[in-house]
């Protein structure tokens, strides 16, 4: 999740033009580089920059995968209950019992929990528990929010 950033620097060092009748005067290179040559041409510098993202930014990012999935586990049960899909199915099944936890809170805030139209269902409840999910994903990442560093 680094980002990585590379910062190329050219520095080109040449020797003036001879004067008349002087020699040109050699440029050494600096004493680290341990030799007396006379340094021409092009020097390159490159320095990697390590970027990562501020601990706010990470607690962000994994609030939202995980709300990501308590919706796409509703949209699911909505969907298979319109559908009127098979409750025997394993994966059908999977899914109406872990959704069944995000929905449960939800079962009772309005008139009625479902309307039936012939083998389908829709889930008024699921509905809302997917709005009170949203919701509560936005204010949890409101609160994140105010801790995060600015870049």
């Amino acid at each position: 999740m680094a980002d990585e950033q590379q910062v190329t620097r050219r520095t080109v060092i040449t020797n003036p033009p001879p004067a008349q009748g002087y020699a040109p005067a050699p440029v050494y290179a600096p004493a680290a580089y341990q030799y007396d040559a006379p340094v021409t041409g092009e020097a390159v510098t490159t320095r990697r920059v390590r970027q990562s993202p501020s601990t706010a930014e990470v607690l962000r990012r994994i609030v939202i995968f995980i709300f990501a999935l308590i919706q796409v586990d509703i949209v699911l049960r909505i969907v298979l209950l319109l559908i009127g899909a098979n409750a025997d199915n394993a994966i059908v099944s999977f899914i109406y019992n872990t959704s069944d936890w995000f929905v449960g809170p939800f079962n009772g805030l309005i008139g009625t929990n479902a309307l039936h139209q012939g083998g389908s269902v829709l889930d008024v409840a699921a509905i809302v528990a997917l709005i009170g999910w949203t919701i509560l994903e936005l204010v949890i990442i409101a609160a994140i929010n105010i801790g995060r560093r600015e870049p």
